[in-house]
């Protein structure tokens, strides 16, 4: 029974492991809730990316129809001009008659309904057609204004005679409208309301046509501008456009900065899952270990408490019978057991406190403890030592240190069942100083051994697994140094090290 309730003792703390994983698990749960909104919103950043995408495609193709709409009206005003050369030069013809005429008044019945202005000039450049400007020469702005579309050369009645034409005003009105649609449309791309940073270049991707949503000094030189369309390009297939003066043009677009902050929401709720995790562990370590400690502490008080009446009671019985008639081999082993009740009286109270370490010989502090309890111990047990030619000097409390060996040492005899053989062998190199006891005794099977330096656990039917945590307490917390199993094995023996710096 008392085994058993000591087993229990001891899987006690799985309920802080069970309590610690509720929380880690309410708090993944959380985090992925969180993330959940954010991936909804992610995906309505790109929705609404893609729907502008979409939006400027179709329109796009609507300019290049509205284009190609204009380049078609602009030839039918070409043909009107041509059918108005051939009906002029037909009078030419000695057979010329009333049809021509007719058709003569057709068509300046068009041209003069189109509201195309034209000018007709002989083979000098002196304006016939229209009469108010008859006499002068074409010339200057005049002629530049009227050049930009191709002249055409006819003959009438034996004169060569030049027509130049400019668009009709419908067509320009037309074209006027269709300009303000394309600076519209360029102004939508640029300052778009779902602030999609945007760049638009010409067709050889090198000219900046136009840009928004961009900080200028990101592409304000060549190299910047291609770099950022060339990243623009691997994020979106750019959208094609046909600008109205028919030039070709390219839209480059990429994620919004929301957009772009919400991809790293995962990673974000990632290293902050991390950080919680870590702090729960590190507050449920402070916790478990401020536990240990008072659960140390009050042990230690206690014990010195209830060490110390028996002590002095004996030492008042000492101090009366050496003035008896006493055999004195007697008071001399009652004066060895008193101190040895002081020495667990220091040890338990340094174990309440931080202990004072001081400059030791590590060989004789060692030895001293061998040898308290080699006389103590059965015959059949051999104890061996080793230690180097030149003494260890170590800053160690000999109390609580002897108090490891003493653990250690009685743990090895325990396990040999009372006989066997149990050695310390110390030696040291530039840096460390290595301590390893050995015993031949039954060993440490796999499974146990990591578990055998947790407070509570045992393997024996009496004692409370107190002793190795204990050992491990002292090296590693008090001097700064390790105890760890070097080598266990069933049936054949086991081997503890004990490391300290110099």
């Amino acid at each position: 029974m008392l085994n058993k309730s000591r087993q229990k003792i001891y899987r006690s703390p799985r309920v802080k492991w069970i309590i610690l994983a509720v929380t880690v698990g309410l708090s993944i749960f959380a985090l992925w809730e969180i993330n959940n909104i954010s991936t909804q919103i992610r995906h309505s950043e790109k929705q609404k990316v893609r729907i502008w995408a979409q939006a400027i495609s179709q329109k796009a193709q609507l300019m290049s129809y509205s284009d190609e709409f204009f380049r078609q009206v602009g030839l039918d005003e070409r043909r009107k001009m041509q059918m108005y050369t051939d009906i002029l030069q037909s009078f030419n013809s000695p057979d010329a008659g009333s049809d021509l005429k007719f058709s003569l008044a057709y068509v300046n019945y068009i041209v003069d309904s189109c509201k195309t202005d034209l000018i007709i000039t002989d083979k000098d450049g002196i304006i016939t057609v229209p009469q108010e400007m008859g006499g002068r020469r074409l010339e200057g702005s005049l002629k530049e204004e009227f050049s930009k579309n191709p002249p055409f050369h006819y003959n009438i009645w034996g004169m060569p005679m030049t027509l130049y034409y400019k668009e009709s005003h419908t067509y320009r009105e037309l074209r006027h409208v269709l300009e303000g649609f394309m600076q519209s449309f360029l102004a939508e791309i640029t300052n778009n309301s779902v602030f999609v940073p945007v760049i638009i270049t010409d067709s050889s991707r090198h000219c900046l046509v136009s840009y928004g949503n961009i900080d200028e000094n990101s592409i304000d030189t060549p190299e910047k501008l291609a770099a950022r369309v060339n990243s623009m390009s691997h994020e979106n297939i750019p959208i094609a456009i046909t600008l109205p003066d028919a030039e070709r043009a390219y839209v480059f677009y990429e994620s919004t900065p929301l957009l772009k902050a919400l991809n790293w929401v995962p990673v974000l709720y990632v290293f902050v899952l991390l950080v919680l995790v870590l702090i729960s562990y590190n507050l449920f370590r402070t916790a478990r270990s401020m536990e240990q400690n008072r659960i140390w502490v009050g042990m230690a008080k206690e014990t010195a408490h209830q060490l110390g009446t028996p002590i002095s009671s004996l030492i008042a019985w000492t101090d009366y019978l050496e003035g008896k008639t006493f055999d004195e081999k007697y008071a001399a082993e009652i004066h060895k057991d008193l101190a040895r009740l002081e020495t667990i009286t220091h040890r338990f109270s340094k174990i309440g406190s931080v202990p004072e370490l001081k400059e030791e010989n590590l060989c004789e502090v060692v030895e001293n403890a061998i040898s308290y309890l080699k006389t103590r111990s059965p015959k059949t047990v051999e104890f061996q030592t080793g230690y180097p030619d030149n003494d260890i000097i170590v800053p160690i409390n000999r109390y609580l240190f002897e108090w490891v060996i003493e653990n250690l040492c009685k743990n090895a005899i325990d396990a040999m069942e009372g006989s066997g053989i149990f050695s310390v062998i110390v030696s040291d190199d530039s840096k460390h100083i290595y301590l390893d006891i050995s015993d031949t005794g039954k060993g440490i099977p796999t499974s146990a051994q990591k578990h055998i330096f947790e407070s509570g656990y045992t393997t024996k039917q009496r004692g409370w697994g107190l002793g190795l945590s204990l050992a491990k307490r002292i090296i590693n917390e008090y001097h700064r140094g390790k105890i760890f199993l070097k080598y266990s094995v069933v049936g054949q023996g086991t081997v503890f090290r004990i490391v300290l710096k110099k």
